[in-house]
Formats: C-alpha cells, structure tokens, sequence
C-alpha cells in the first residue's frame, strides 16, 4: 500500500495546527499476489491503480471530514448512474492497536457523521480495520452484484509508528489521527464494474466514441470532416466512418459499437450545412444545423443534467434477463 509514503510526505516538514487538515492524494499502483484461481479479468487482478488519499487532522475535525469524502462519494457515484449505494460501518476487530477510549471515540465520530448526514447504514461488528474503524460504501450493479468501492478509515497505528505530530495551539507536539480513503478504490475494477453495467452501452459523455459521422459517398468524405472538425472544437469524441460501405452498414455498426450519436451526411447534407442526426436512445432527429447537434450531443454531460436520465444513460438490459446472484 501507500500510506507509508503519505506519511513521509507529511512527516518531511513540520506541520502547525492551522494547516490542518492536511489532505494529501495520489494516483498510486499497488500489488496483492491473488491466487490464480480467483483471478477475474478486470474485476480481480495483481496490480492495479488506487485513487488513494490520506487526510491528517485533529480527532475534533474527524466528523467533518468524513461528512466531505461522503459528499463526494455521493456526487461521484451519481455522475457514473449508480443509485443503489449501502454503507456499512465496522467497528473494533478481535485483534486490534489502541485504547478502548481511542477506538469508542472513533467509532463514535464516524457514526455521528453518517447520522448527522440523515443515511442509513449497517453496523458491522469486529470487521474494522486492526488500526481503526470504517466506513464502506458498496454498490450494486444493473446485474444485481454488490462491490465494495468507496472507503473511509481512521488510523491511530501510523502516525504513531512513524512518529508524526503537529505543534499544536499550546506550542506542544500533538499527534494527528489519519484518514485513508479511496473514492472508487481499484480504477481496473471500477472500470470492469462499469461495463458490465451498462453492458458497453455508456452515456454520451462517458463514451469513448460520442458521434460517428457517416458520408454516403466517398465525395462527401470532405465535408464529415469539416462536420468532424466543428464537432471536436466543442470538445466532442468523434471519428468519421470512410469505409467502402453501405450506409446501412455503417450504421448498424455504429449502433453495435454503441456509439451514442450518428450524423448521416450526403449531398443534401452538404448543400444546407446540416447533419441528418440520429441518437442511440431517440432514434432519428432528423436534418438539424451542425451547431444545433452538437448542442444536443453536449447537453448529455452538462452540469444542469447531472441528475438527468440523459446524464446517467441505460444500464445493462441484460439485468432483467438474469437471476439475481445468491
């Protein structure tokens, strides 16, 4: 893991009470030696990408804090169109560090966040982590699977192993509580997690292709580009399909390529500056200006339709052909 690192980050200067919280994030690589068994293509690997951070502050500003990662948890998790979000809040384990004051004060500082925020959760008995307890945040999947994503955990073990401290108020050596968390956890597994529910299908402004123009004729491949080229200047993913193809094909691929947007172009096309635009959840739009459909490709991701069922897309159809898991 990285928290180590965090630590001699925060440990290579010294710190006054008013610079905390500390918040200190990372994109870090880590690696577990899974069994091979139970290796699962994105889902379960050996290596993979954590967005990591560590915050350093006082136990007063403990509740807060997690009231912040909640938050942004929250607003994530809305963004990528996942709703079913349980938390689930465990305490002391069997074999842990600390003093049974430490740990009461803890636990008690992160349910105090959680019930002053209004959520409902499960209390997990003896399942925190040996240096504190946690908050988990798991999400289930239009296949009907919970994952374990999100996380919030106290830590008393490190600071005190590697000796960190603040100068306090009182210009005495104080030490600071440490917070890990991870807003996805694993990039690889939150990726896997996020095609499965969608089924490859994924909104328009997390697609990787968001519009495909397709020329009817090889003599209108000039102007999809410039349509391509107009597309782009509003930030838009788009590629243009110059195949030597019908368009009947070329369209069926695109929708097999879940391409959200397809911009059709021919002579008529050409002639009054417009696209024949087609989306993958409204059908045919018809002839619009080349203007008026980028306006309506980038409406997709606005902040005003964040909450949208435009914004969030269609998850997997597949989930209501399947059983749920036992």
């Amino acid at each position: 893991m990285n928290c180590p690192g965090a630590c001699l980050v925060f440990d290579s200067e010294r710190h006054s009470y008013r610079e905390l919280p500390l918040r200190l994030a990372e994109y870090g690589s880590v690696s577990r030696y899974e069994r091979e068994g139970v290796l699962h293509g994105l889902l379960r690997v050996r290596a993979f990408t954590q967005d990591d951070a560590h915050v350093y502050c006082t136990l007063d500003q403990v509740k807060d804090e997690v009231i912040d990662i909640c938050e942004a948890i929250d607003e994530l998790y809305r963004a990528f169109g996942f709703e079913d979000v349980g938390l689930e809040l465990s305490t002391k384990p069997a074999k842990a560090i600390g003093s049974e004051g430490v740990w009461a004060q803890a636990e008690a500082a992160l349910a105090a966040a959680l019930d002053e925020q209004g959520r409902d959760y499960t209390l997990n008995p003896g399942d925190g982590a040996f240096y504190g307890p946690k908050i988990d945040f798991h999400v289930r999947d239009a296949l009907g699977r919970s994952w374990q994503l999100g996380t919030c955990q106290l830590d008393f073990f490190m600071p005190e192993r590697f000796d960190l401290s603040y100068q306090g108020a009182d210009n005495s050596e104080h030490r600071p509580v440490m917070i890990h968390r991870a807003l996805l956890g694993s990039l690889e597994r939150f990726v896997g997690i996020l095609i499965e529910h969608y089924g490859g299908r994924f909104p328009a402004w997390l697609a990787p292709v968001q519009a495909r123009i397709v020329p009817v004729a090889d003599r209108f491949c000039a102007y999809a580009e410039e349509v391509a080229a107009e597309l782009r200047a509003d930030s838009i993913r788009v590629e243009v399909d110059r195949r030597n193809e019908g368009v009947g094909r070329k369209i069926r691929d695109a929708e097999l390529a879940k391409v959200p947007f397809v911009a059709v172009v021919g002579e008529r096309e050409a002639e009054s500056g417009q696209v024949s635009l087609r989306s993958h959840d409204d059908g045919e739009l018809g002839a619009i200006e080349i203007a008026a459909a980028a306006a309506r490709i980038t409406t997709r991701w606005s902040p005003e339709s964040l909450d949208s069922t435009a914004m969030q897309g269609t998850p997997n159809a597949r989930a209501a052909e399947r059983p749920a898991p036992c």
